[in-house]
């Protein structure tokens, strides 16, 4: 919390406080910018069952934010460098292997194997870091303070490279994903795009890491996705319906986490599991089932895959 701030029940009177900040302002619009990323690159991730791959590179933002203030530069670099090299790693490592079952083992394998080494280079950062170690709490569950207007402005250009790359590849994109075995042999060049969209992956999750910390943006990488998919089998409807939760949540979660003493990813993951779990009742079930009889779809993205 804000020293001084207490929330007054008067909307009006509350986004007048908020925005007379010109960091809130600068939170605000670099959490729009991550949800924006965030939602459409998490679309994808989870539509391709990725989300194991998507947890580690968060993991890996860890040790890559704490390596870089460690040696004294900003933790962006470190976020961008090991996420990105990451996922460069995950996809040259299983760009080769025949058949899905083998790509799905060797890939699993490898997260893994990332995923226990990038904890384990984190906390040895961690152990050789000599100054005040209360900074890193915000690396692992984030914070909206101290973002400022250069900040917001990188954050902007890398959401614009990805999301401009990603329209180029989107609809070849969607087909691999949807179908990989009928894609490759429709001339599709499936592993290329597999190899793109992790890079992409990690360059969207190094960017959202700023705001959620390294431990929760795999939060906002999959539950806005998973809820659009819940609640309707369109495609375009659902990547849109995907960065509107994710756009709310976390706007909300700013306002929460700025009356409150608790981190801002706290407050993204619950409203983001909260939207989670409403789309799974009953009664969403049931209009779920009614839009889909009235409108069927060309496509069922649709998944049932668990948490990883």
């Amino acid at each position: 919390m804000m020293p001084g701030t207490s929330f007054s029940w008067n909307l009006l009177t509350d986004l007048q406080d908020l925005w007379s900040f010109p960091f809130m302002v600068n939170a605000f619009r670099a959490g729009a910018i991550v949800a924006v990323l965030a939602g459409v690159i998490g679309w994808f991730m989870v539509l391709r069952r990725q989300t194991f791959a998507g947890h580690t590179l968060s993991v890996v933002a860890f040790p890559g934010a704490a390596g870089a203030i460690l040696i004294g530069v900003s933790a962006v670099y470190g976020y961008f460098t090991f996420c990105v090299g990451a996922a460069l790693a995950l996809a040259l490592a299983t760009r080769g292997r025949q058949g899905s079952l083998g790509r799905l083992g060797q890939e699993s394998a490898l997260t893994g194997t990332l995923q226990s080494f990038g904890l384990a280079c984190g906390l040895l950062f961690v152990a050789l870091y000599k100054g005040f170690l209360e900074g890193f709490t915000a690396l692992l569950f984030g914070s909206f303070l101290g973002i400022t207007s250069g900040q917001v402005i990188l954050l902007a250009v890398v959401a614009v490279v990805v999301l401009g790359v990603l329209a180029v590849i989107g609809r070849p994109l969607l087909f691999a994903s949807a179908d990989p075995d009928v894609a490759a042999a429709r001339g599709v060049p499936v592993r290329a795009l597999s190899v793109a969209f992790l890079v992409l992956l990690g360059a969207a999750v190094a960017e959202a890491s700023q705001i959620t910390g390294a431990l929760l943006v795999f939060a906002l990488l999959v539950m806005p996705a998973a809820t659009a998919q819940r609640l309707t089998a369109r495609p375009l409807r659902s990547l849109l319906l995907t960065v509107a939760i994710g756009w709310t949540v976390t706007w909300a979660g700013l306002v929460a986490a700025y009356y409150s003493p608790y981190p801002i990813g706290f407050y993204v993951t619950t409203f983001a599991f909260v939207a989670y779990l409403t789309a799974h009742l009953p009664g969403g079930v049931a209009a779920r089932t009614v839009r889909r009889r009235i409108h069927p779809p060309r496509i069922d993205l649709t998944l049932t895959e668990g948490a990883a």
